[in-house]
Protein backbone atom coordinates (compact mmCIF):
# COMPACT_ATOMS: atom_id res chain seq x y z
CA UNK A 1 0.00 0.00 0.00
CA UNK A 2 1.53 3.28 -0.84
CA UNK A 3 0.88 6.48 1.15
CA UNK A 4 1.09 10.25 -0.18
CA UNK A 5 0.76 12.78 3.00
CA UNK A 6 0.17 16.25 2.61
CA UNK A 7 1.60 18.14 6.22
CA UNK A 8 0.02 21.64 5.46
CA UNK A 9 -3.25 20.27 5.84
CA UNK A 10 -2.62 17.29 7.61
CA UNK A 11 -3.96 14.32 5.32
CA UNK A 12 -3.21 10.90 4.30
CA UNK A 13 -4.64 9.47 1.07
CA UNK A 14 -4.09 5.69 0.63
CA UNK A 15 -3.39 3.59 -2.61
CA UNK A 16 -3.74 0.07 -3.40
CA UNK A 17 -3.80 -1.89 -6.27
CA UNK A 18 -6.37 -5.25 -5.72
CA UNK A 19 -6.00 -8.58 -7.11
CA UNK A 20 -8.08 -7.72 -9.98
CA UNK A 21 -6.22 -4.82 -11.04
CA UNK A 22 -8.36 -1.89 -9.87
CA UNK A 23 -6.73 1.17 -8.20
CA UNK A 24 -8.60 2.24 -4.99
CA UNK A 25 -7.57 5.45 -3.46
CA UNK A 26 -9.05 6.57 -0.25
CA UNK A 27 -8.92 10.14 2.00
CA UNK A 28 -9.72 9.78 5.51
CA UNK A 29 -11.92 13.54 5.89
CA UNK A 30 -12.18 14.03 9.62
CA UNK A 31 -15.22 15.28 10.63
CA UNK A 32 -16.55 15.66 7.83
CA UNK A 33 -20.62 14.54 7.10
CA UNK A 34 -19.75 14.63 3.37
CA UNK A 35 -18.71 10.97 1.05
CA UNK A 36 -17.33 11.54 -2.07
CA UNK A 37 -16.71 8.69 -4.58
CA UNK A 38 -15.41 9.00 -8.33
CA UNK A 39 -14.66 5.98 -10.65
CA UNK A 40 -12.56 6.57 -13.52
CA UNK A 41 -11.86 5.17 -16.68
CA UNK A 42 -8.38 5.36 -18.42
CA UNK A 43 -10.68 5.82 -22.13
CA UNK A 44 -11.54 9.30 -23.72
CA UNK A 45 -12.01 11.07 -26.62
CA UNK A 46 -9.11 11.04 -27.84
CA UNK A 47 -9.03 7.30 -27.80
CA UNK A 48 -10.35 6.64 -31.08
CA UNK A 49 -7.42 3.81 -32.53
CA UNK A 50 -6.64 0.70 -30.78
CA UNK A 51 -5.70 -2.70 -31.53
CA UNK A 52 -7.33 -5.91 -30.24
CA UNK A 53 -6.06 -9.63 -29.65
CA UNK A 54 -3.71 -11.54 -30.43
CA UNK A 55 -3.92 -11.22 -34.04
CA UNK A 56 -3.10 -7.19 -33.44
CA UNK A 57 -6.50 -6.40 -35.00
CA UNK A 58 -6.73 -2.82 -35.72
CA UNK A 59 -10.18 -0.70 -34.18
CA UNK A 60 -10.91 2.28 -35.64
CA UNK A 61 -13.85 4.09 -33.73
CA UNK A 62 -16.46 7.01 -34.30
CA UNK A 63 -15.60 10.09 -32.85
CA UNK A 64 -17.76 10.82 -29.90
CA UNK A 65 -17.80 7.34 -28.22
CA UNK A 66 -16.46 7.55 -24.95
CA UNK A 67 -19.30 10.30 -24.52
CA UNK A 68 -22.11 8.44 -26.31
CA UNK A 69 -21.14 5.55 -23.66
CA UNK A 70 -21.32 7.25 -20.72
CA UNK A 71 -24.45 8.40 -21.67
CA UNK A 72 -26.02 5.26 -22.08
CA UNK A 73 -24.42 3.51 -18.60
CA UNK A 74 -27.00 4.82 -16.61
CA UNK A 75 -30.07 2.99 -18.38
CA UNK A 76 -31.03 -0.88 -16.58
CA UNK A 77 -31.71 -3.85 -17.92
CA UNK A 78 -34.98 -3.88 -15.59
CA UNK A 79 -36.02 -0.22 -17.01
CA UNK A 80 -34.95 1.95 -14.68
CA UNK A 81 -32.18 5.30 -15.18
CA UNK A 82 -29.30 4.67 -12.52
CA UNK A 83 -29.28 8.52 -12.10
CA UNK A 84 -33.53 8.07 -10.63
CA UNK A 85 -32.24 5.96 -8.33
CA UNK A 86 -29.20 7.55 -6.69
CA UNK A 87 -31.53 10.36 -6.86
CA UNK A 88 -34.07 8.89 -4.70
CA UNK A 89 -31.84 8.11 -2.10
CA UNK A 90 -30.88 11.73 -2.08
CA UNK A 91 -27.75 11.32 -3.68
CA UNK A 92 -26.30 14.13 -5.91
CA UNK A 93 -24.79 12.08 -8.95
CA UNK A 94 -23.15 12.44 -12.48
CA UNK A 95 -20.58 11.75 -15.07
CA UNK A 96 -18.54 13.21 -17.54
CA UNK A 97 -16.16 12.93 -20.32
CA UNK A 98 -13.11 14.41 -20.72
CA UNK A 99 -10.20 14.18 -23.58
CA UNK A 100 -8.13 11.23 -22.09
CA UNK A 101 -10.93 9.86 -19.38
CA UNK A 102 -14.28 8.99 -18.11
CA UNK A 103 -15.76 9.61 -14.87
CA UNK A 104 -18.60 8.54 -12.92
CA UNK A 105 -19.25 9.95 -9.49
CA UNK A 106 -21.82 10.72 -6.44
CA UNK A 107 -21.85 12.81 -3.20
CA UNK A 108 -23.85 12.53 -0.26
CA UNK A 109 -24.70 12.63 3.68
CA UNK A 110 -26.55 9.67 4.16
CA UNK A 111 -27.52 6.40 2.34
CA UNK A 112 -23.91 6.10 1.47
CA UNK A 113 -23.67 2.27 0.97
CA UNK A 114 -27.53 1.92 -0.88
CA UNK A 115 -25.58 4.15 -2.94
CA UNK A 116 -22.58 2.91 -3.61
CA UNK A 117 -24.53 -0.71 -4.69
CA UNK A 118 -26.43 0.88 -7.11
CA UNK A 119 -22.77 2.89 -8.46
CA UNK A 120 -21.09 -0.44 -8.41
CA UNK A 121 -23.89 -2.30 -10.32
CA UNK A 122 -24.61 -0.10 -13.14
CA UNK A 123 -20.75 0.79 -13.97
CA UNK A 124 -20.09 -2.75 -14.28
CA UNK A 125 -23.30 -3.28 -15.88
CA UNK A 126 -23.70 -2.23 -19.04
CA UNK A 127 -27.34 -2.79 -20.99
CA UNK A 128 -27.26 -1.65 -24.76
CA UNK A 129 -30.12 -2.20 -27.59
CA UNK A 130 -30.66 -1.15 -31.02
CA UNK A 131 -33.57 0.93 -29.47
CA UNK A 132 -31.96 2.67 -26.87
CA UNK A 133 -28.88 3.76 -28.50
CA UNK A 134 -31.32 5.04 -31.29
CA UNK A 135 -33.11 6.95 -28.50
CA UNK A 136 -29.66 8.61 -27.19
CA UNK A 137 -28.49 9.96 -30.67
CA UNK A 138 -31.20 12.70 -30.61
CA UNK A 139 -30.00 13.77 -27.19
CA UNK A 140 -26.48 13.78 -27.98
CA UNK A 141 -27.23 15.70 -30.89
CA UNK A 142 -29.26 18.53 -29.12
CA UNK A 143 -26.13 18.92 -26.86
CA UNK A 144 -23.83 18.96 -29.84
CA UNK A 145 -25.95 21.92 -31.30
CA UNK A 146 -26.16 23.10 -27.83
CA UNK A 147 -22.31 23.80 -27.69
CA UNK A 148 -21.98 24.98 -30.99
CA UNK A 149 -23.86 27.87 -30.15
CA UNK A 150 -21.41 28.68 -27.39
CA UNK A 151 -19.29 31.29 -28.53
CA UNK A 152 -16.46 30.49 -25.76
CA UNK A 153 -16.40 25.98 -27.00
CA UNK A 154 -16.55 27.38 -30.46
CA UNK A 155 -13.43 29.72 -30.04
CA UNK A 156 -12.02 26.35 -28.35
CA UNK A 157 -12.28 24.40 -30.55
CA UNK A 158 -11.44 26.48 -33.45
CA UNK A 159 -7.98 26.94 -31.47
CA UNK A 160 -7.53 23.26 -30.82
CA UNK A 161 -7.17 22.90 -34.27
CA UNK A 162 -5.82 25.24 -35.82
CA UNK A 163 -3.42 24.34 -33.13
CA UNK A 164 -3.07 20.36 -33.52
CA UNK A 165 -3.30 19.30 -37.46
CA UNK A 166 -3.18 15.56 -36.64
CA UNK A 167 -3.66 14.96 -32.80
CA UNK A 168 -7.45 14.08 -32.14
CA UNK A 169 -7.62 16.31 -29.10
CA UNK A 170 -8.79 18.68 -31.86
CA UNK A 171 -11.80 16.56 -32.33
CA UNK A 172 -14.95 17.43 -30.45
CA UNK A 173 -15.27 15.01 -27.17
CA UNK A 174 -19.16 14.38 -28.16
CA UNK A 175 -17.96 14.16 -31.73
CA UNK A 176 -20.11 15.61 -34.62
CA UNK A 177 -23.55 14.27 -35.75
CA UNK A 178 -22.08 13.02 -38.49
CA UNK A 179 -19.90 10.39 -36.53
CA UNK A 180 -22.63 9.39 -33.70
CA UNK A 181 -24.81 8.58 -36.44
CA UNK A 182 -21.63 5.25 -37.06
CA UNK A 183 -22.22 4.18 -33.49
CA UNK A 184 -24.12 1.26 -32.62
CA UNK A 185 -24.73 -1.38 -29.29
CA UNK A 186 -21.82 -3.40 -30.77
CA UNK A 187 -19.63 -0.94 -30.83
CA UNK A 188 -20.37 0.32 -27.56
CA UNK A 189 -19.92 -3.47 -26.24
CA UNK A 190 -16.75 -3.50 -27.66
CA UNK A 191 -15.02 -0.36 -26.34
CA UNK A 192 -16.90 -1.50 -22.96
CA UNK A 193 -15.24 -4.90 -23.09
CA UNK A 194 -11.74 -3.49 -23.90
CA UNK A 195 -11.49 -0.58 -21.98
CA UNK A 196 -14.29 -1.08 -19.09
CA UNK A 197 -11.84 -3.06 -16.97
CA UNK A 198 -10.97 -3.38 -13.63
CA UNK A 199 -6.46 -2.88 -14.30
CA UNK A 200 -8.13 0.14 -16.29
CA UNK A 201 -9.89 1.51 -13.38
CA UNK A 202 -9.43 3.40 -10.61
CA UNK A 203 -11.90 4.46 -7.44
CA UNK A 204 -11.38 7.66 -5.21
CA UNK A 205 -13.39 7.62 -2.07
CA UNK A 206 -13.59 10.42 0.60
CA UNK A 207 -15.49 10.18 3.60
CA UNK A 208 -14.95 10.21 7.52
CA UNK A 209 -13.73 6.46 8.52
Amino acid sequence: MQIIENSKIKEKMYIDKLENGLTIMILPKKGSRKKYVIWGVNFGSIDNKFIIGDDDQKIEIPDGIAHYLEHKMFEQRNGKNSLDTLSSLGVDANAFTTNNFTAYLYECTDNFYKALDEFMDYVQNPYYTAENVEKERGIIEQEISMYDDEPEWAMYMNTMKLMYHKNPIRIDIAGTKESIAKIDEKTLYTIYNNFYVPENMAIAISRRF
